[in-house]
């Protein structure tokens, strides 16, 4: 249910001029939903679905991590960069994390979540779900999850899993 609904408010979404959205646009939005779900549900048979993207406590969660947590370390690392670029201290390197989450979208959004903070670039994330970072200033070879990305991991636990 949950793919449908956001495949079809993603279509409506596209296809809206400000003026209206024409019957024909909403039923072929419900037609490709329909199409997008089905094949989900064929190619991922053994995922269960679950209800819990609905609902709206999530979602507020997920604007209060974006506007607070997230927005207070982007703006640190962009004063961060921004200061090794000027002094030219940086120590590029590869470090290997494993923050211990147990679902993919709880993976997925900590590993945005790293890539779009300046400084940071989630390379690879592996089966046992050890990240791959490459950090612009490695302090230390095995850094834990705070002195590497904060408190995103806390995060991408409360949102997701």
């Amino acid at each position: 249910m949950f793919i449908f609904i956001v495949s079809f408010l993603m279509y409506l979404l596209l296809v809206w001029s400000g003026s209206g959205i024409p019957l024909i646009e909403v039923v072929l939005g419900l037609l490709l939903a329909t199409v997008i779900t089905v094949a989900y549900r064929t190619w991922h048979a053994e995922k269960k679905l679950s209800k819990r993207g609905l609902d709206p406590r999530r979602w507020l969660n997920f604007v209060v991590y974006l506007f607070g947590p997230f927005a207070a370390g982007l703006a640190k690392a962009n004063i961060d960069v921004a200061k090794r670029v000027i002094t030219g201290k940086i120590r590029p390197g590869i470090v290997k994390v494993t923050p211990a989450l147990k679902s993919d979208v709880a993976r997925t959004l900590l590993a945005d979540s790293i890539t779009l903070t300046p400084g940071t670039l989630t390379v690879d994330v592996d089966d046992a779900g050890g990240f791959y970072i490459h950090w612009l200033y490695v302090e230390d070879e095995n850094p834990s999850e705070e002195q590497l990305y904060g408190n995103f991991a806390k995060w991408a636990r409360r949102l997701a899993e």
